[in-house]
């Protein structure tokens, strides 16, 4: 089973949500149904690369210095 794209205000709105520091993936599941994975892929996708990898290393970063974190 596909999944269709979400259309691009949704898309925009997980883009928002994803590049904030204070929502987590599971506030994301919560709301849209897409898990970490699917997050990022998207991220990946809708992104420059450069900000992609700015932000990949802003949540490593954070997810190791704090407990619960994205």
């Amino acid at each position: 089973m596909t999944l269709k794209p979400p259309d691009a205000a949704v898309l925009s709105e997980i883009i928002e949500m994803a590049l904030s520091d204070h929502i987590s993936f599971d506030m994301i599941r919560a709301q849209h149904g897409l898990g970490p994975d699917q997050v990022k892929s998207l991220m990946r996708a809708n992104l420059k690369p450069g900000s992609y990898r700015a932000w990949r290393k802003r949540v490593r970063t954070f997810g190791d210095r704090r407990e619960v974190y994205k």
